[in-house]
């Protein structure tokens, strides 16, 4: 079938296309490092903020906090990250990235950048900024 043209002018139809585009054209990058999307946002996620609790984790990646414990509980297993207990709520574990996981996320990321790059290559760098910011205030209007 060929390509759909979005008629109708529906930004949020639009925005999920590009995101599921985005996220394959992604995905296949992160094969190479054992790595879904999801996870790869995780370990970014952690590397940017130590501690974050599962709960934290499901509400940035938009999952259950069950799917967010089995993914976390991959790349446990997988020696990425690492649980340690909470130091003032005996509930709550926070996650911390390994070295390996650090260095993971390291090797990760050029790749991920570099397909990035490729597929903003035929826009200006106004335009990008101008493509972040639009996206940054959505994002923003919709909390």
């Amino acid at each position: 079938m060929g390509s759909f043209r979005n008629e109708t002018g529906s930004l949020a139809f639009m925005v999920r296309k590009v995101w599921l585009n985005m996220r394959a054209a992604i995905g296949e990058e992160l094969k190479a490092f054992g790595l879904s999307t999801s996870q790869y946002a995780t370990l970014m996620m952690t590397a940017a903020h130590p501690g974050m609790s599962v709960a934290d984790v499901a509400r940035e990646v938009a999952s259950t906090r069950q799917a967010a414990n089995e993914m976390i509980g991959g790349l446990e297993r997988d020696g990425l990250i690492e649980r340690r207990p909470h130091p003032t709520d005996r509930r709550t574990h926070q996650i911390h990235l390994t070295d390996l996981g650090r260095t993971r996320l390291a090797e990760a990321r050029v790749a991920v950048d570099r397909r990035e790059a490729e597929l903003e290559a035929a826009f200006t760098p106004e335009q990008r900024s101008a493509i972040r910011d639009w996206l940054d205030g959505v994002s923003a209007a919709c909390r």
